[in-house]
C-alpha cells in the first residue's frame, strides 16, 4: 500500500477496519471524515488484493465439494416488459461455484451455460478423487464418464421440507454462500463495475480470509 498518500496510518487501518466490517464506501466516508472517492479508491485496492490472492491461491478442491451455478442482476431489464424471472433462462450473469466442506470457495464468471463450460470448470477445480455433489441439471451430466466415479446428486425441484437435502446428500453449504453473497451486494444496490472482484471479496468475506489480509496490509 501506497505510505505516500496523504492518510496517516492510523486512518489506513480505520479504512481497513471498515472495509472488513463490510461498511460501504458511503458509510466509511462519514464515519471517518473522508473523501467518499478517497474511500473508493482504497475499497478498490483491497477488493483488487483480496482478487489476487483468491487466484493465487487455487487448487483442485478434495473431500467432499458442493458444486452449483447462481444467477447474478435485476430480475427485470428497463425497456423490456414481462414478468420477472429467476435463474435459468434469462439474461443475468450466470456464476459458477464450488465448495470444499470445512475448507476453501471458489467461484467463476460464465460466459454462458453450456456443458463444456460447466464440466471444464468442474475438471479444472475439483479433484477427481474428490465426493462432489450437484443438482439435476443437464450440464453435469456424463461426469461420472470422466472420472468422477462418486458424483452425488439431488433434485431440487423435489417438493420436501428440506429441498436442498436428500438422505444427507445436500448443497446447503454453496446455497447458503449463494444467499449470504446476494445479501451482501444488495448493500450496493447492483455491482456493475468490477463484478468479479466484488465476488471475489464475498468469497474473502465468507471465509474469513479478508481478516488474514487486514495483518498483511497493517504491515505496510
Amino acid at each position: 500500500m501506497n505510505k505516500k498518500n496523504g492518510l496517516s496510518k492510523y486512518r489506513q487501518r480505520k479504512l481497513i477496519d471498515c472495509f472488513c466490517a463490510d461498511l460501504t464506501a458511503s458509510q466509511t466516508a462519514v464515519l471517518l471524515g473522508l473523501n467518499r472517492n478517497t474511500v473508493n479508491r482504497y475499497y478498490g485496492l483491497f477488493r483488487a488484493a483480496i482478487h489476487a490472492q483468491q487466484i493465487a491461491l487455487r487448487e483442485q478442491l478434495q473431500g467432499v465439494v458442493e458444486a452449483d451455478e447462481s444467477y447474478f442482476g435485476p430480475a427485470r431489464i428497463r425497456g423490456k416488459p414481462g414478468p420477472r424471472k429467476r435463474g435459468r433462462g434469462t439474461s443475468k450473469q450466470p456464476v459458477f461455484g464450488v465448495i470444499e466442506r470445512g475448507g476453501r470457495v471458489f467461484t467463476e464468471l460464465l460466459p454462458d451455460n453450456k456443458k463444456k463450460t460447466f464440466q471444464a470448470l468442474v475438471r479444472g477445480r475439483v479433484a477427481p478423487e474428490a465426493t462432489l455433489i450437484t443438482d439435476g441439471y443437464y450440464v453435469y451430466d456424463g461426469l461420472v464418464d470422466v472420472g468422477y466415479d462418486r458424483h452425488l446428486r439431488i433434485r431440487k425441484a423435489r417438493k420436501s421440507a428440506t429441498p436442498f437435502s436428500e438422505g444427507g446428500v445436500h448443497i446447503n453449504g454453496i446455497e447458503s454462500f449463494w444467499s449470504f453473497t446476494k445479501r451482501r451486494l444488495a448493500k450496493f444496490n447492483g455491482v456493475k463495475r468490477n463484478f468479479d472482484r466484488h465476488l471475489e471479496n464475498a468469497v474473502a468475506m465468507g471465509q474469513g480470509s479478508s481478516y488474514a489480509l487486514v495483518s498483511e496490509l497493517r504491515r505496510c
